[in-house]
């Protein structure tokens, strides 16, 4: 027993090592775990008392306990027998593919990341990129709702930043879950999207299977209270109008409140629209092919990027003008008593289009589409005529602020080579009404009628 027993350094250095590795899972882990864990939930509990809407514990769950729920839920287990018998595969097969799925889906929220990391980069990005304009009824509506309802913020899609504004806006009240599609699954973006509580869904995806993993977490979230936002177009408008509805993620939402109407399920109607969208004749041109196959490559996303910060670091304004965002009248199911999806999609798209923000770059391309040449004295006026017949609810800007912002928009077009000044008219450049008629089509429901600019956007929206 006290014999000397030699043994390579290498292996000394081994055995050490698999002692110490097992030392600290079964005694220091666990502990440091749980100091991190008590600090964490003592930090979340601050942060609630300053949120309109707290953080769910549903939210803060461990990210493996959620997915095992998921996969062990009865319904899921059925469809899983189901796709075995259908597919001539084992059962456990069938397990994996499940698995698998719910490891796509589920998020890995943190609020750490989602509060100290996501919120400074959404600050910085939307406030570089734009000037914010938000109505003075967001904060008021928000603090109306009941704390104990479920709230769904339903959305129209104009771009890919509306993610960054809706979140930077509601981040003083709440925290919100996206359903974000296969752009988004890029490493590393794919990680950071999942901390700070996105889920990814496949759009293209119709296996029963799938479809039943997707619907049993979205019915759990929605039971459990977590602030969800929806775009019920499905997808970017390429028009630059709203688009006809889609019921996807909706209708589960409404299958989980349907099944367990004990907690209220409020939908927020918001608004958003842009002085310019940075996608636009990326979709302008989807639109005309028909398809949603956006061609915008990598290497021109990061040399504009590069080409902004430079122009940031000498000082120069670099934002493309106004974004706003405006929520509309909630719609609350439990006071509506609407459970058919059809209805509710089209009551919650007309709820957005009654509070579409009018910015100054779609007045401009109103104006120019019906009149064609205009003089520089009179664009403003134009202009400010136009606004002024727009329901109260719907304009941004007062009279002396509105000068300056047409004033910054014709200037914008200008430089994009879609507008130009011709011997002191403002009149548009050959290609350039397909991108006029893209913003004018968000607020062409807000103003008054005119043959001339319906005849334009009629017939872009069909070459």
């Amino acid at each position: 027993m006290t014999q000397i027993v030699q043994l390579p350094l290498w292996l000394f250095i081994l055995i050490v090592l698999f002692a110490a590795v097992t030392a600290l899972s079964h005694f220091l882990i666990p502990s440091v775990r749980w100091f991190f864990r008590r600090r964490f939930e003592r930090a979340v509990a601050r942060l609630n008392t300053r949120l309109t809407r707290p953080i769910e514990p549903f939210k803060l769950a461990q990210r493996h306990d959620m997915i095992q729920r998921l996969i062990y839920d009865p319904e899921v287990t059925r469809e899983i027998v189901n796709y075995a018998q259908e597919n001539g595969v084992p059962e456990n097969v069938a397990f994996q593919k499940a698995q698998e799925y719910a490891r796509e889906i589920v998020p890995g929220f943190s609020a750490f990341a989602y509060f100290s990391f996501a919120m400074r980069i959404a600050r910085l990005l939307a406030n570089a990129v734009y000037r914010i304009k938000t109505s003075d009824k967001n904060d008021d509506i928000l603090a109306g709702i009941p704390q104990e309802s479920t709230v769904v913020f339903i959305m129209n899609h104009r771009s890919n930043m509306d993610y960054v504004l809706v979140t930077y806006l509601a981040s003083r009240a709440t925290t919100m879950s996206y359903a974000v599609g296969e752009w988004a699954r890029v490493w590393p973006l794919s990680m950071m999207i999942k901390l700070w509580g996105a889920y990814f869904i496949r759009r293209k995806s119709r296996g029963a299977l799938y479809r039943k993993v997707l619907a049993r977490y979205v019915h759990m979230a929605t039971h459990a209270g977590v602030t969800q936002a929806i775009f019920p177009e499905g997808g970017l408008s390429v028009t630059g109008a709203l688009q006809p509805p889609k019921m996807g993620l909706l209708a589960y939402v409404v299958e989980a409140y349907e099944a367990d109407s004990s907690r209220d399920l409020v939908f927020v109607p918001v608004a958003i629209n842009y002085d310019r969208v940075l996608e636009d004749r990326v979709l302008i041109a989807a639109g005309k092919r028909g398809d949603r196959r956006f061609g915008a490559r990598i290497s021109v996303v990061v040399f504009a990027f590069f080409k902004k910060f430079w122009q940031r670091v000498r000082g120069k304004d670099t934002r493309f003008g106004s974004a706003a965002v405006a929520f509309g009248t909630p719609l609350s199911l439990a006071d509506a008593q609407m459970t058919d999806v059809d209805a509710l999609s089209t009551a919650l798209i007309d709820r957005i289009s009654d509070v579409m923000p009018i910015l100054a770059v779609p007045l401009i391309a109103t104006v120019l589409l019906r009149d064609q040449r205009v003089e520089v004295s009179e664009m403003v006026e134009n202009a400010r005529a136009l606004m002024e017949q727009a329901p109260p609810q719907n304009r941004t800007s007062e009279n002396e602020d509105l000068g300056a912002e047409v004033q910054r928009g014709l200037i914008g077009l200008k430089r994009r080579d879609i507008i130009e000044l011709d011997h002191g008219y403002w009149q548009i450049k050959a290609g350039g009404e397909d991108v006029l008629a893209f913003y004018a089509r968000s607020v062409a429901h807000l103003l008054p009628e005119n043959a001339a600019v319906a005849k334009v956007l009629s017939a872009t929206a069909k070459s």
